[in-house]
């Protein structure tokens, strides 16, 4: 008998468009559009994203008016509801629970795990605190660790321990320098391709 599957999932570039690269654009700083996809280490980046803020005077109010007008990609819905219908569903993401809210709401509030910001009487960002380090593969870990067979997706540098440790790992419209740095993972590119990959390595019905 095979033991019960879940799935663990990213939130940004696999359900939702990249937060820190839409507030880019929105205020036109170049430097926050580098993300995980490009950046490996995130305690330097969240420290680099934290003083051009600070900077420009910028608030959590001015990043959460960005969110407010984002929405899940499209099919992001369809696919989350496919997979709830099967098997357990778990977002592990390295964004903050203060960002998620709003496109939790949209994506019909799965469960997920993220970080916390610190934030000033002001409203500025003044810190940040990680649940854990490398929370997404020791969160795998520990599900695996339950007796579930764990399948996950991802498409950035902070995804691939996740992937890694879990039994079924793909990557999902990743940078084109991830495949070939890491060439186990398979790369899908629509979610029907995820879907199919999912239902093959969880043995899910159709």
């Amino acid at each position: 008998m095979q033991n019960p599957v879940i799935v663990c999932l990213d939130l940004e570039g696999v359900l939702v468009p990249e937060i820190w690269v839409n507030f880019a654009i929105k205020t036109g700083i170049e430097e926050l559009k580098i993300t995980t996809r490009e950046m490996p280490d995130y305690d330097a980046l969240m420290t680099r994203r934290l003083s051009i803020l600070d900077q420009h005077g910028l608030t959590l109010a001015d990043i959460q008016s960005v969110i407010d007008a984002m929405g899940p990609m499209e099919g992001a819905a369809e696919f989350i509801g496919w997979l709830r219908e099967r098997t357990q569903v778990i977002i592990l993401s390295d964004t903050f629970y203060e960002f998620a809210l709003p496109l939790m709401r949209q994506l019909g509030y799965p469960t997920i795990f993220c970080n916390q910001l610190e934030i000033g009487p002001t409203g500025k960002i003044v810190n940040y605190k990680l649940r854990q380090p490398n929370q997404k593969k020791h969160a795998v870990a520990a599900l695996k660790n339950l007796n579930f067979r764990v399948m996950a997706a991802g498409d950035a540098y902070n995804d691939t321990a996740m992937l890694g440790e879990a039994h079924a790992g793909f990557f999902f419209r990743p940078p084109g320098h991830l495949p070939k740095e890491f060439p186990q993972f398979p790369v899908t590119n629509t979610y029907a391709e995820l879907q199919e990959q999912f239902r093959k390595a969880g043995n899910l019905r159709e």
